[in-house]
């Protein structure tokens, strides 16, 4: 049994999938309160749901790609056997986790998309550095920019760490905190091996929820 916060089809707005159909699986609850969080809603109330029961809305929904996110999904030990009954069902999994939890229960197979938290969430410090030890080359790092101050903290650690020769690394610039365009043209100036991404789904919808 799973505390869910919402289930809903659409594009996948964010990282190497985005633009893809996309089933998403949001669970509620979440153990990290970041400045800039546009899913509010999601860290309380919800529906519990059993996971077989998930496996089937996302069969019915049609399409092959599904992201299980939140709140912060690894904080419900029942989200594993949630991965591996997809796993066992066909699903292609997008795993969108802050990066505080330890990801080593992830099931391969699994393409994780793991939060770096710049200081601009007001987060910094929650990383578990030893997730780098579980990262796939085809996996993902996000660093959510909100200032220039922010993205040169996260050009340090792409260089600390060896981040671009490791996993794909996405720069994604927070909705009305930073210009996008700023952004941009640092990564540019910079010739920073990373990949810039804005948030489709907004661009698309706005601030809805379910999109």
């Amino acid at each position: 049994m799973l505390r869910i916060s919402e289930t809903f089809t659409s594009l996948q707005g964010e990282g190497l999938h985005m633009g893809l159909p996309c089933f998403f699986i949001r669970l509620a609850g979440c153990n990290l309160h970041c400045g800039y969080c546009d899913t509010l809603y999601a860290r309380s109330g919800g529906r519990d749901v059993p996971e077989r029961e998930l496996v089937e809305a996302w069969r019915q929904s049609g399409v092959a790609l599904v992201q299980i996110t939140g709140g912060e999904p690894l904080i419900q030990p029942g989200v594993y056997s949630l991965m591996d009954m997809l796993l066992e069902a066909g699903a292609r999994i997008i795993l969108e986790t802050n990066g505080s939890v330890l990801i080593d229960r992830v099931p391969s197979g699994v393409v994780k998309v793991v939060d770096i938290k710049t200081p601009g969430s007001g987060m910094e410090g929650s990383w578990n550095s030893s997730n780098l030890r579980y990262l796939a080359g085809y996996d993902q790092i996000k660093f959510v920019i909100a200032s220039r101050e922010d993205y040169l903290w996260a050009c340090g650690k792409m260089r600390r760490h060896n981040l671009p020769a490791q996993v794909n690394v996405l720069i994604s610039p927070a909705w009305g905190l930073v210009n996008p365009r700023s952004v941009a043209e640092w990564m540019v100036a910079d010739r920073l091996e990373a990949r810039f991404q804005l948030q489709l789904h907004k661009l698309l919808w706005g601030e809805k929820t379910g999109r």
